[in-house]
């Protein structure tokens, strides 16, 4: 079984800063690649940023500049920076994980974690 948990969601003001941190645990044998993704009411999930192999990063365009992903290889944690926070990053944000797991490469999705911007 494989967990990933989401944590660091909360209420702030518009330009505050918020980190979310996800942690990934259970049976498999490597992580190929983590990312944050997030989904606005009425609005279909969207990629923010992703890090492949620990060092390569790609990023939204919305938020370039603003908010940074990184990893903890040792242990299997994967972080986002979101600074200058927009009312319009308020979302649901997700983690996802694509490991390579005893039946091949699978991935998992954490049970999301609330952002809200205030203005």
């Amino acid at each position: 079984q494989v967990q990933v948990v989401e944590s660091g969601g909360g209420l702030v003001q518009t330009g505050g800063s918020l980190r979310l941190s996800c942690a990934a645990s259970g049976n498999f044998k490597s992580i190929n690649s983590m990312a944050w993704y997030r989904q606005a009411p009425g609005k279909e999930r969207e990629l923010v940023a992703a890090i492949i192999g620990g060092t390569s990063t790609n990023y939204a365009d919305s938020v370039k500049d603003r908010f940074t992903i990184s990893r903890d290889n040792a242990r299997n944690l994967v972080y986002l920076q979101m600074d200058r926070l927009k009312p319009e990053d308020t979302a649901v944000y997700y983690c996802y994980c694509r490991m390579v797991t005893s039946t091949g490469l699978d991935y998992y999705w954490g049970q999301g974690t609330q952002v809200t911007v205030s203005s």
